[in-house]
């Protein structure tokens, strides 16, 4: 089931770096968690300081968003990560857009579990409860060879795509400020990874699932990247506001990573599919080539956020993450928007209970000023 490809532009290994995929033999090890021994208050906490009710709101809301991110993720690595051996087509799609796209697939992943893991220790350190999702895994895994016959937490077999965030980061206007943004792409209950082995059929049927999947990796973590800041404005603690910085950095990290990496979905010629040129087009998907008109809010090399408005309009123009406020970026605003992904079909009554109240308590945390 190989596809032969040409080595276009976006091919070539351009993090060298990273070339001897170091992290390889971490990805199978996914499930096993990362901390190795127990995290105790003495470890960080001199003064064994407990936390406030609304900082613990504000990480066990976290703990639970890692811990999804980590379920969604572990699924992209089990059938685009890094293997050895043969390639299925979905793992040669991902790699044509970057060559070294399975091992940023799974170094996100080990990234995300490694942030769910810590959370959850921390909050037992401090003798808060931490958050068990477990009992929620009882979606249905691909039946594609390579992913495990497990329970899990998210579905990614029916995605509706917010691509928004394409054009919100060219753009020099804010959300927090009511500014709205169009769909880059309308990507609609789509797969982001091969459903059954069927999937890796057909040259620009899996290309479009990879596609799909690009944008939604970035969808994902600048949601993330809004998500820490909106919620650490809230914190009490200086060492709680230390860990909310030091994960949301991550978090940024890992979005600018995939705005290249869907960029080069879309990004026309010279890039093209086994001698096709963009775009790709399957069952009424068509990612087209956003070059073509010139248009800087669909540039396909603008990988930094624009200078936009913040703090006040009367302030200058500077390049921010954003949303930052509760409305559009806080822990409500995210389980919203990944509900109406579709990420969550199929969940019970209860899971968007649970969700839902881990979100409005950590919205209402108040900094102790």
């Amino acid at each position: 089931m190989e596809i032969e490809r040409k080595n276009g532009p976006r091919s070539v290994n351009r993090r060298s770096f990273l070339k001897t995929g170091v992290l390889a033999g971490g990805a199978a090890t996914l499930g096993a968690g990362i901390l190795t021994t127990p995290l105790h208050a003495e470890d960080h906490d001199e003064h064994h300081e407990r936390l406030d009710r609304g900082d613990i709101a504000i990480l066990r809301f976290l703990a639970a968003a890692e811990l999804i991110e980590s379920d969604l993720w572990i699924q992209y690595t089990e059938l685009g990560g890094v293997t050895d051996g043969t390639q299925n087509n979905y793992q040669l799609a991902l790699q044509y857009l970057d060559g070294d796209g399975s091992q940023y697939i799974a170094s996100n992943t080990l990234d995300e579990i490694s942030h769910a893991d810590f959370l959850n220790a921390y909050l037992e350190s401090k003798g808060a409860e931490p958050v068990d999702l477990d009992r929620f895994r009882n979606l249905k895994s691909s039946t594609a060879m390579g992913a495990k016959d497990i329970g899990r937490l998210t579905n990614l077999f029916e995605l509706t795509v917010d691509t928004s965030w394409y054009i919100r980061y060219r753009s020099t206007t804010n959300p927090d400020f009511g500014a709205t943004y169009p769909q880059a792409i309308n990507i609609t209950k789509r797969p982001t990874i091969p459903r059954t082995d069927a999937d890796f059929e057909g040259e620009d049927h899996i290309q479009a699932i990879a596609d799909s999947a690009a944008f939604h990796f970035a969808a994902i973590e600048q949601g993330g990247s809004s998500l820490y800041p909106a919620l650490g404005q809230k914190a009490t603690s200086s060492e709680v506001l230390r860990i909310i910085f030091g994960i949301g950095g991550d978090e940024v990290a890992h979005f600018l990573e995939w705005v290249d990496f869907a960029g080069n979905a879309v990004q026309g010629p010279p890039y093209d599919f086994n001698g096709q040129q963009t775009p790709v087009t399957d069952a009424g998907l068509t990612f087209r080539n956003f070059n073509d008109p010139p248009n800087p809010l669909t540039q396909t090399n603008l990988i930094f956020p624009v200078p936009c408005e913040f703090i006040s309009r009367r302030l200058p123009k500077c390049a921010v993450i954003r949303p930052l406020t509760d409305r559009f970026g806080g822990a409500m605003a995210a389980v919203t928007g990944l509900t109406n992904s579709g990420l969550f079909i199929g969940q019970s009554k209860e899971f968007f209970k649970t969700l839902q109240r881990m979100a409005f308590e950590a919205d209402s945390a108040v900094r102790d000023r």
